[in-house]
C-alpha cells in the first residue's frame, strides 16, 4: 500500500480534512431523521473506513519516530495521543455499527465514538501546527495523485458495504439498525420504551391541577390552557430516534399544534415556534413545519408517564429525539430565530429550580 500511498504533506492535510468532515457530518446527524437524510450517514460511514487507509499511511511513514524515544521532540507525545484518539474514535465506532452496546463504565461507544471525534480535531490541528507543511504545487500533478484519491473512495465505499454485508451474514446485533445507526427498542408497547433526557434535565413529577400550557408571542391573541381542557383528538405514529442510539416506533395522541396556531393567528411576521419545558429547556421549528407537529398527552392507549414528559410531549416527525421537547408548558411563536436553545439545552438541567 506504501506504493500508492499519497505524499506525506497531502496524507497529513487530508487527514485533517476528513477529520474535520467526519466531526461536522457526526453532529450534523444528531439533528437529521427523515430517511432522505441516509445519504450522510452513509457517506460518513465510508469516510470513516477511508480514514483507516490515511491513519496506516501515516503511521508507517513515522513508527520510525515514534518507537526510538531518542528522535522525539515536544511535538511527539502531542502526536501519539492524536493517533490514540484517532484509533479509539474508529475502534467504538467500529463496534458501535457492529451492534456492541456494552458500556465502557457510563458511556456507551457510540458516546465515546462522538468524544474521541470532536477530541481529534485540535490534536490533528496542533499536530499540523507544529509541523507546518502546506501542500505545493508538485504534489497534485501527475494522475497518480486524482488516481488514488479515486482508490480511496473505492476502498471506503467498498468496505463500508462489506461491514454492512458481515453484519447481515453473521446477523449480529447491529444487523437490524436504522440507517442512522440506531437500534430498535420498545416500539408500540405504551410507555415501555427508554426513557432518556439530555444532559441533566430531571425535572419532578408536574401536577396536572397547577399545570397550564401558554400559546402566544407573535400573534392576534394568546392562550392559556388547563389540563382538564385539552382535547386530545389528533393521533400520530411517528419514530422517536434517540441520539443515544435507540429508536422506537409509537402511535402518538395529542393536540395538533397547527389547530393551535388557527386559534391564536400569528402574525404575517411569525417565522418560528419554540417549545419549552418545565425545566427551561427549548427547541424551535419553522413555523410551517410546526404545524404538523403533535402535542402528545398519550403514547399507546396510555396517559404518557413522567419520564416520558407528562402532561405534554412535542412529538416532531423526522426530528431527533432531544428535539422532541417534553414537559410542554409554552408554545411561543417567534419572528426570529431562537439561537439561544444551542446553549439552553445543555444547561436547563443544572438551572431550573
Amino acid at each position: 500500500m506504501g506504493r500508492f500511498s499519497l505524499p506525506p504533506r497531502l496524507v497529513d492535510w487530508t487527514l485533517f480534512a476528513l477529520v474535520c468532515f467526519e466531526v461536522a457530518s457526526g453532529l450534523l446527524s444528531l439533528t437529521l431523521g427523515r430517511p432522505e437524510h441516509r445519504y450522510l450517514f452513509y457517506v460518513h460511514g465510508i469516510a470513516g473506513f477511508t480514514l483507516v487507509v490515511l491513519l496506516f499511511w501515516k503511521l508507517r511513514r513515522v513508527r520510525g519516530r515514534i518507537t526510538q524515544f531518542s528522535k522525539w521532540d515536544r511535538t511527539t507525545p502531542v502526536s501519539i495521543l492524536a493517533a490514540f484518539v484517532a484509533c479509539a474514535a474508529l475502534v467504538t465506532g467500529t463496534m458501535w455499527v457492529f451492534g456492541y452496546h456494552e458500556r465502557v463504565g457510563y458511556w456507551e461507544f457510540l458516546t465515546l465514538h462522538m468524544a474521541f471525534g470532536v477530541a481529534l480535531v485540535p490534536l490533528v490541528l496542533s499536530h499540523l501546527s507544529a509541523r507546518y507543511r502546506p501542500p505545493r504545487r508538485e504534489d497534485f500533478e501527475g494522475r497518480r495523485t486524482l488516481l488514488t484519491y479515486l482508490a480511496l473512495g473505492v476502498v471506503g465505499g467498498l468496505a463500508w458495504r462489506a461491514q454492512s454485508a458481515i453484519n447481515r451474514l453473521l446477523d449480529t446485533p447491529g444487523s437490524d439498525r436504522r440507517f442512522t445507526g440506531s437500534r430498535e427498542q420498545g416500539s408500540f408497547a405504551g410507555n415501555a420504551f427508554p426513557t432518556a433526557s439530555w444532559v441533566a434535565d430531571d425535572p419532578g413529577p408536574v401536577d396536572p391541577d397547577d399545570w397550564s400550557l401558554t400559546v402566544g408571542g407573535a400573534t392576534a391573541r394568546d392562550l392559556d390552557i388547563a389540563y382538564a381542557d385539552l382535547t386530545p383528538a389528533d393521533r400520530e405514529r411517528s419514530t422517536l430516534d434517540c441520539t443515544g442510539g435507540w429508536y422506537s416506533v409509537q402511535d402518538w395522541t395529542g393536540v395538533r399544534v397547527g389547530d393551535l396556531l388557527d386559534e391564536v393567528e400569528p402574525t404575517d411576521e411569525a417565522r418560528y415556534v419554540r417549545f419549552q419545558s418545565v425545566t427551561g429547556y427549548r427547541w424551535s421549528l419553522p413555523l410551517e413545519e410546526a404545524h404538523d407537529a403533535l402535542l402528545a398527552t398519550h403514547v399507546g392507549e396510555e396517559p404518557i408517564s413522567h419520564g416520558h414528559g407528562f402532561p405534554l410531549r412535542v412529538v416532531t416527525p423526522g426530528r431527533r429525539g432531544f428535539q422532541w421537547v417534553k414537559w410542554v408548558v409554552s408554545v411561543e411563536i417567534r419572528e426570529k430565530y431562537d439561537y439561544g436553545q444551542w446553549v439552553v439545552i445543555f444547561t436547563s438541567g443544572f438551572t431550573d429550580s
